[in-house]
C-alpha cells in the first residue's frame, strides 16, 4: 500500500512539474508570452498616455494624412497571393541555448554585430520569397533579449546576411545610439509595437504602444525614436516617433470585443511612428488564426479620430 502510494504520489509530482514547465516554455512562432511585458513598465513603450496634453499643431499633423483616411491593420491571416505566407510580422521564441549564427550587416556602422540566435528557418516577414522588408524578430526568452533584422536572407552555411539589425535588452531602457537606424527606421523595437494573437484572444488587453507607418514623415525625430528617413521639412508632416492616440470620445461600442481590445490601446496607449509606409498602417503579426473580416471593422475609424500628443523636442540633424 505505501509503495503504490508513493508511486502515486510521485507520478503526482511529476505530471505537475511537467505541467508547470510546460506553462513556463512557450516557444516558436508566435508564442503566447503570457502578458509578459517587453521592456520595464516604465518604458515609453509602455506608458499610458491617455492624459497627456494635445500637441499644438495636432489638428494640421492629422489633416496631412489625407481626406477620411482609413485605420488600416497592415496584418491578418489572408495570404499573399504568391507565396501563401499570412501578412504581417511574425516573430519567433527561442531559449537561451539557440545557437548563435554569424551575421553580416550592409549598414554595419549602426548595427550591433552578431552572431544572433537565428534558426536556418527562422520566419521571415512576407515568406521566403518575400521582395518586402523581410524582418526577422527573435526572442531569446531566457535572457529576456530580443534580435531583430531588416532585409534578412538566410545563407546555406547557416549565417544569415542582412540590411541592419539590432539587439535589445528587454530588462533596460537603455536608446540605441543618437541618429542610429535599427531594424525600423525610426530606430526602434518593432517586437513590442505589433499587436499579437495572444493578447488579443487570451489576455484580453494590449499593454503597449501599437507601431505604425505614415507615407511622409518629416526628417526629425523625437524621443524615443532615434532615427529619421525622409527629407521633408513641412511641419505638417509626422516626425518619427511621433504619438498618436483615439480620441476618449470614440465610440467603440459598435465593435466585437477582439476590436475593442485594439481600440482600447489606442486610446490609452497610443500609436508610435516608426517607419515610411502607408498611411495610418497599424502593424501586428502574421498569423492565420487572425479573423481578417473583424480586422477589415477597425477601417471605420478615421484619421479626424485621433490626435497628436504633445511633442517634445526634435531632433533633425
Amino acid at each position: 500500500m505505501k509503495i503504490a502510494y508513493k508511486l502515486l504520489l510521485t507520478c503526482f509530482i511529476s505530471f505537475n512539474l511537467a505541467s508547470a514547465w510546460a506553462k513556463d516554455t512557450d516557444l516558436g512562432l508566435n508564442a503566447d508570452l503570457k502578458g509578459n511585458r517587453l521592456f520595464p513598465a516604465n518604458n515609453p513603450w509602455n506608458q499610458a498616455i491617455d492624459t497627456k496634453p494635445v500637441d499644438p499643431n495636432s489638428t494640421n499633423l492629422i489633416n496631412h494624412l489625407g481626406t477620411d483616411t482609413e485605420l488600416h491593420p497592415d496584418f491578418g491571416a489572408n495570404a499573399y497571393w504568391d507565396d501563401g505566407k499570412p501578412f504581417g510580422i511574425p516573430y519567433l521564441v527561442v531559449t537561451g541555448t539557440e545557437p548563435k549564427v554569424p551575421m553580416r550587416f550592409r549598414y554595419d556602422d549602426e548595427s550591433d554585430p552578431g552572431p544572433y540566435p537565428f534558426p536556418a528557418d527562422a520566419p521571415i516577414e512576407g515568406g521566403a520569397n518575400s521582395k518586402g522588408d523581410r524582418h526577422v524578430l527573435v526572442l531569446d526568452k531566457d535572457r529576456w533579449k530580443l534580435y531583430e533584422t531588416w532585409s534578412s536572407y538566410p545563407k546555406t552555411d547557416g549565417s544569415w546576411d542582412a540590411g541592419s539589425g539590432a539587439v535589445f535588452n528587454l530588462k533596460s531602457n537603455k536608446l540605441r545610439p543618437a541618429g542610429w537606424t535599427s531594424a525600423d527606421a525610426a530606430g526602434l523595437p518593432i517586437l513590442p509595437g505589433l499587436v499579437r494573437y495572444d493578447e488579443v484572444y487570451i489576455q484580453h488587453a494590449i499593454n503597449h504602444a501599437i507601431r505604425f507607418t505614415v507615407e511622409d514623415t518629416r526628417r526629425a525625430y523625437i524621443y524615443p525614436a532615434r532615427h529619421f528617413a525622409s527629407d521633408i521639412t513641412s511641419k505638417n508632416a509626422l516626425p518619427m516617433g511621433a504619438r498618436l492616440r483615439l480620441k476618449a470620445d470614440y465610440d467603440i461600442s459598435g465593435f466585437e470585443e477582439p476590436a475593442q481590445v485594439i481600440l482600447r490601446a489606442l486610446k490609452k496607449y497610443g500609436m508610435i511612428v516608426a517607419d515610411n509606409g502607408g498611411n495610418l498602417f497599424i502593424s501586428g503579426t502574421a498569423d492565420e488564426r487572425w479573423d481578417d473580416d473583424l480586422l477589415n471593422t477597425l477601417k471605420q475609424v478615421k484619421n479626424t479620430d485621433f490626435e497628436v500628443v504633445k511633442m517634445g523636442k526634435l531632433t533633425t540633424q
